[in-house]
């Protein structure tokens, strides 16, 4: 019957004393350990339902029949439906007349015991380690934080949804743009040699790229799939793989440090993933009306990353991008408000004002020809 499922409902132990996102997230994903409820997942299914003593819950999914999105729409299906329809949860007269639920005896050879205390330790010590929620901006945001923290660019992956084509899955937005490297060393540069006119333009310049690859990606005129297809189609074909292919560039391009998703929901809710490579990070992001939910991860054993220190710089890039967003667009009120007579109160649509101490930055960032009231 195990065999046969294709999702299961895992029963959960209380998860611990404080029930924090970060610890909601790390059982979702894995139990939280083995001293908690790591032996209560099946990864081998596409769903688990998972519901814990403390009153925590939520899905885990295998990425390979279906994409996030599947798994939003679901879950966002169940929670309208117990949201608008309270009365319609209730004991089922049916569910009584169900055979009473009986513990399963587990019958293992000391192989078996083995074999699970091997894959225990191997948790144990390749684990995701805590996630770090923050609020805020998006893609370029997650570059900047990226190369403060680790002072270099790397190959970055951004799922694009291809289900527009027949039996279409993902393809890969490549977010590390020569645009958003000019914008994160300009950002970076102690020397303050760029005014912030000029990083503004850089800013808009990086948006502008990532929202056309983007189109591109989705489009079916990404680069990545082709190009897997054609390696698949050598190898299928038993002939000899073709040179781009084992190319250093095109190996390094290949090893997704960043790995991350755009996932927006219109429920209160929030998605996770651990990393792709030993030396990386999952970084999954919810834009809302006015605000950005992100959550990111790494593996304990790395010493190259480590979620903390990203998301310290994530938080502080998006606090910089709001100022410079305000402070320009402010800039550039004062200068359009000194044309009309008699002199008035300005106010710029759709921005923050500048001596707000929420840190939330706008939805998105007005063009040059923004209205002032």
């Amino acid at each position: 019957m195990i065999e046969r499922c294709l999702c299961l409902l895992c029963l959960d132990d209380v998860h611990g004393p404080e029930l924090s996102d970060t610890v909601r997230a790390m059982n979702m994903l894995h139990g939280g350990g083995l001293s908690k409820n790591s032996g209560n997942r099946w990864y081998d299914k596409p769903m688990q339902f998972v519901i814990g003593a403390d009153g925590s819950c939520g899905v885990v999914c295998e990425h390979s029949p279906f994409e996030g999105i599947v798994l939003v729409q679901c879950t966002e299906y169940l929670l309208k439906y117990m949201i608008g329809s309270p009365s319609k949860l209730v004991r089922a007269a049916s569910v009584s007349e169900l055979p009473a639920p009986r513990r399963l005896r587990w019958k293992c050879s000391p192989e078996v015991h083995k074999l699970i205390a091997a894959s225990a330790d191997k948790l144990q010590r390749s684990g995701c380690s805590d996630f770090v929620f923050s609020l805020w901006f998006g893609s370029v945001a997650l570059q900047l934080a990226y190369y403060r923290c680790h002072g270099r660019p790397v190959s970055t992956y951004e799922s694009a949804s291809i289900r527009r084509f027949q039996e279409g899955r993902v393809d890969n937005i490549r977010s590390a743009t020569p645009e958003a490297l000019a914008f994160v060393k300009a950002m970076t540069d102690g020397r303050q040699s760029t005014s912030d006119s000029e990083k503004m333009e850089l800013l808009r310049g990086a948006i502008t790229a990532q929202t056309e690859y983007s189109r591109r990606a989705i489009t079916g005129l990404g680069i990545d799939n082709h190009l897997l297809g054609l390696r698949e189609v050598a190898r299928e074909l038993k002939v000899e793989t073709p040179e781009i292919f084992k190319d250093e560039a095109y190996l390094i391009s290949n090893q997704f440090i960043l790995s991350t998703s755009q996932v927006p929901t219109t429920v209160e809710m929030f998605c996770c993933y651990g990393p792709v490579v030993p030396n990386g990070y999952g970084a999954c992001y919810n834009p809302q009306s006015d605000h950005i939910i992100f959550c990111v991860s790494s593996f304990r054993e790395s010493t190259q990353s480590c979620s903390a220190d990203l998301v310290k710089c994530l938080e502080q890039g998006l606090v910089d991008m709001r100022d410079l967003c305000n402070k320009c667009h402010c800039e550039g009120a004062q200068v359009e408000s000194r044309v009309h007579e008699p002199p008035q109160l300005v106010q710029v649509r759709g921005l923050v004002p500048c001596c707000r101490s929420s840190c939330r930055v706008p939805p998105h960032i007005p063009g040059k020809n923004t209205q002032v009231l």
